[in-house]
């Protein structure tokens, strides 16, 4: 379980593709590497990954990525020097900055705009219309991992598409590979787990009402 609250960027080193899954060697900071124990999980880009191996001397963590995620996330598009969010799970004692992110990516979304508007940052992303019922206005949500607000929120972006809209702090913008996302790019999507369960709980109406 994570906060969607940053700690901070890994570059991937290596990609090995073989034809099951991927292995992703990244480099991360000395914090993530000296705390992260073989079979612990992190989060990469909001994907709760299990470390298999480190390598001390250059501070690199490899993680396998099996066929299931590689249909759910971006996982498939990432190249060698890119950037990816980290983060290690969240501890009893520890504050919930962010939001309840559990790792789980719902689906993949589709960057519209990712630009300074009137002062401030606005990222908007257009999603599947499946997932827009559990886009509400002020909650939470996880982008690569990154636990934001939404800001605003369009229904009908297209026939298949809505789109939600975050305002990113410069902080955020800063200290997450959004600083490098450009429009068209891809991002994982973690919907708010309350509503999921909410929607479960609710009985369920009958298709001929």
């Amino acid at each position: 379980m994570f906060t969607g609250i940053i700690k901070s960027l890994g570059t991937i080193n290596k990609v090995q593709k073989n034809e099951f899954q991927l292995r992703f060697e990244i480099c991360a900071s000395k914090d993530i590497f000296d705390t992260t124990n073989i079979g612990d999980s992190v989060s990469v880009n909001g994907v709760c990954l299990t470390a298999i191996n480190k390598v001390k001397d250059k501070n690199i963590l490899f993680f396998d990525v099996v066929d299931e995620t590689l249909q759910k996330t971006n996982f498939k598009l990432l190249t060698n020097l890119e950037k990816v969010n980290l983060e290690t799970p969240l501890k009893m004692s520890d504050g919930l900055d962010g939001h309840i992110v559990q790792g789980h990516v719902d689906t993949i979304g589709t960057i519209i705009n990712n630009e300074l508007i009137d002062e401030n940052w606005l990222l908007e992303i257009k999603i599947d219309k499946k997932w827009m019922k559990y886009c509400i206005l002020k909650g939470s949500i996880a982008i690569d991992g990154i636990s934001l607000t939404i800001a605003k929120i369009n229904e009908d972006y297209d026939d298949e598409y809505g789109s939600i809209s975050m305002s990113i702090i410069p902080h955020t913008l800063e200290n997450t590979n959004l600083q490098f996302k450009n429009r068209k790019d891809t991002v994982n999507i973690e919907t708010d787990f309350f509503a999921k369960y909410i929607e479960k709980l609710l009985p369920k109406k009958e298709e001929n009402e």
